[in-house]
């Protein structure tokens, strides 16, 4: 038996047969919708399990991953080696009123953090109302938008180590800076967020929401698949104007294309592969490089084999 096998019998033991998989196919779990299989894909119910995942991974000494909602993410069409953990069951969004704070898990999307807020009267989560991404990796990527990011609201956070403990980190010890924390930096997985917010006037805080809503819908091309906004914006200019005025809008290998609508976002239009989507990745950078001596530095993360 190969170590795989024998990681998944021992997870398929720990957590039971319908939370964990073989040979899933990754496309299912992307925003994009393309990538090829995981070896083993596995969705706990709890911190517990999740903790226990994560020392199987380590005594086993397989390849890890852990999943948010696939919306900042590429994963190769060979697919993923190793074990690739999702909390899709890890969700739950809570709000304690008398503390003015909003408890999200790791799974929970942070749109619907924002839309909960709402539902409370509490402001400070407005920005992410148009942010796909899930709580996890809001956390990691220090999430932000139209002027907000995660560091100006959150109180502590739940994570898992590489090494399997369960810990909690409070906002200064997680070195937020533009894009970037201690969170992705050392490994750690993030089983909840805590948000400290503010009493507001729920008219005010949906007239926000809406508007920054309507920016995004009007602006972005969320009419198809895509891995969202792809490069980081380079110092001193915009990525998408840079690749508007190379006149890239419209360009692209197989199904994946340059939008017309945004031009800092590459949609899938229909049966686009991974190899396709990176190929109109790499053209981008190069002309990009050639007409303004410009490097654009990817956002989205890549994973997975050739």
């Amino acid at each position: 038996m190969d170590v795989i096998e024998a990681a998944y019998e021992r997870l398929a033991a720990v957590l039971g047969d319908g939370l964990v998989k073989r040979n899933e196919p990754m496309s299912r779990h992307t925003l994009t919708k393309m990538g090829g299989n995981a070896d083993i894909f596995a969705a706990p119910e709890t911190f517990e399990q999740a903790a226990q995942v994560v020392a199987i991974q380590k005594q086993f000494d397989i390849p890890f991953m852990i999943l948010g909602n696939g919306s900042n993410l590429i994963v190769r069409d060979g697919g993923i080696r190793g074990l690739v953990m999702h909390f899709k069951h890890l969700q739950s969004i809570t709000v304690d009123q008398q503390s003015l704070t909003l408890r999200a898990q790791g799974g929970a999307n942070i749109k619907e953090a924002s839309r909960s807020a709402l539902d409370y009267s509490l402001t400070g989560l407005e920005f992410a109302c148009g942010i796909p991404g899930t709580i996890g990796g809001a956390m990691v990527m220090n999430a932000g938008a139209y002027g907000g990011e995660v560091k100006d609201v959150i109180d502590y956070v739940t994570i898992i180590t590489p090494e399997g403990e369960i810990k909690r980190l409070y906002k200064e010890e997680l070195e937020l800076d533009y894009r970037k924390s201690i969170i992705g930096r050392k490994r750690y997985i993030v089983l909840e967020a805590v948000f400290q917010l503010a009493e507001g006037d729920p008219a005010v805080i949906k007239e926000k929401m809406d508007d920054l809503t309507f920016q995004r819908e009007s602006k972005q091309p969320l009419e198809y698949p895509s891995v969202g906004s792809v490069f980081k914006r380079p110092p001193g200019y915009f990525a998408g104007k840079l690749i508007q005025d190379s006149g890239l809008q419209g360009k692209g290998y197989g199904d994946a294309e340059v939008s017309t609508k945004h031009a800092g976002f590459i949609v899938n239009k229909g049966e686009a592969t991974a190899t396709d989507y990176l190929r109109t990745i790499d053209m981008v950078q190069r002309t990009v490089k050639e007409n303004f001596g410009v490097d654009l530095e990817l956002e989205a993360k890549i994973v997975g084999e050739e």
